[in-house]
């Protein structure tokens, strides 16, 4: 690390360690109540991301899992999972999994016992590449199973729950579910799981839905259940200018598409999912990565766009900053403390009228803020 950016770092440290400053008559600053970064296991090669991150002022770090569990249930098992969960409890910031979860939910092992379970497909064929037959269910009931059991396991401090579905994939055909939207059809599943974690695991559960990709549109026919949390993620926007200057007819996740589905879901508990940090998009999904672009502008009138619709919980993907990112690069720390410090304070908020995670606890209500 450069001996002026380390100088800068272990001073934010202290800071950060020491405690929230407080604000006239002892009031915390008006800041979001999530703030954070969204990782892989991989990219914890970097040392002391946690420390980083609670430097910076963030206080949640995702893991991610993009096609199987495997990778990060077994980080999480190993002895470098466990001293960085460590490291998260020690410094006060909460942990999350967010995961593209349909394949290790539903097995594509019962393709052998019913067919039925998985999706049909355009030409009227049984699929089991992706996602589900959502009106089946034996398939309803085998998806939160399984999740129950990864619950356990990967179990959030916040009692969020983000079992997404496969990776920008289609959905059933079938005569039950044709009728159904993308959006209507996950919808159906996340119902379910938030249903089974209650009722089985943790009566606090709330459960996202993802606005990406084939979900983008907002459910019509199927209502989201009390405890259903939006997730916008606007993977196919630009990030060389303003995300509220982008309104081409093409940009298929525009702003407008957003406020359709805040139409539908809880703006208070709507948290935004972005890229400003993900260098591993920037990088065309390739090793070795490019030099992350960070553009602090945007960033900070992004923010303000998204507090302007009353979101109070934001984090962006900043995978591929890892220990090789370093080597290449040099020391990330400008960009993560710019990020950190965009979120400590709400564009145009006075005092901050809180608005929780659901299901925190007192005492993760204090972490939290």
């Amino acid at each position: 690390m450069n001996p002026l950016h380390r100088r800068d770092f272990l001073l934010a440290s202290a800071v950060a360690l020491a405690g929230p400053s407080s604000g006239r008559g002892g009031e915390p600053p008006a800041r979001f109540a999530t703030r954070g970064v969204v990782l892989i296991p991989f990219d914890l090669t970097l040392a002391e991301w946690p420390e980083r991150a609670a430097a910076a002022g963030l206080n949640t770090i995702g893991l991610h899992a993009a096609r199987r569990l495997d990778v990060l249930v077994k980080f999480v098992r190993s002895d470098d999972g466990q001293r960085f969960l460590a490291a998260c409890r020690r410094l006060g910031l909460n942990v999350e999994y967010e995961l593209h979860a349909m394949g290790d939910l539903l097995s594509r092992e019962y393709l052998h016992k019913d067919q039925t379970l998985f999706r049909m497909n355009k030409d009227g064929q049984r699929d089991p590449e992706f996602n589900c037959c959502p009106s089946h269910p034996g398939a309803l009931e085998i998806i939160a199973e399984s999740a129950l059991e990864f619950s356990r396991l990967l179990r959030p401090t916040t009692h969020r729950y983000f079992y997404w579905p496969d990776d920008g994939r289609e959905w059933c055909h079938c005569d039950k579910c044709r009728g159904l939207s993308a959006s209507e059809q996950a919808l159906l599943v996340e119902n379910h799981l938030l249903r089974a974690l209650r009722q089985h695991h943790d009566p606090e559960a709330a459960v996202c839905h993802i606005a990406y990709g084939p979900t983008l549109a907002p459910p019509q026919q199927v209502k989201p259940e009390p405890g259903i949390f939006l997730e916008f993620a606007p993977i196919t926007r630009s990030y060389d200018r303003p995300f509220a200057e982008q309104t081409a007819a093409t940009l298929v996740d525009r702003l407008e598409v957003f406020d359709a589905n805040l139409a539908v879901f809880p703006r208070d508990t709507a948290q935004v999912l972005e890229y400003w940090l993900d260098n591993s998009r920037f990088s065309g999904w390739r090793r070795p990565a490019k030099k992350l672009p960070w553009n602090n502008a945007v960033f900070r009138a992004d923010v303000a766009t998204y507090a302007q619709r009353g979101i109070r919980h934001v984090t962006s993907f900043a995978c591929y900053i890892d220990a090789e990112y370093v080597k290449l690069h040099g020391e990330p720390w400008a960009a993560i403390n710019e990020y950190g410090r965009g979120l400590a304070k709400i564009p145009g908020a006075g005092r901050f009228a809180s608005r929780e995670l659901p299901g925190l606890t007192p005492s993760r209500r204090r972490m939290a803020s």
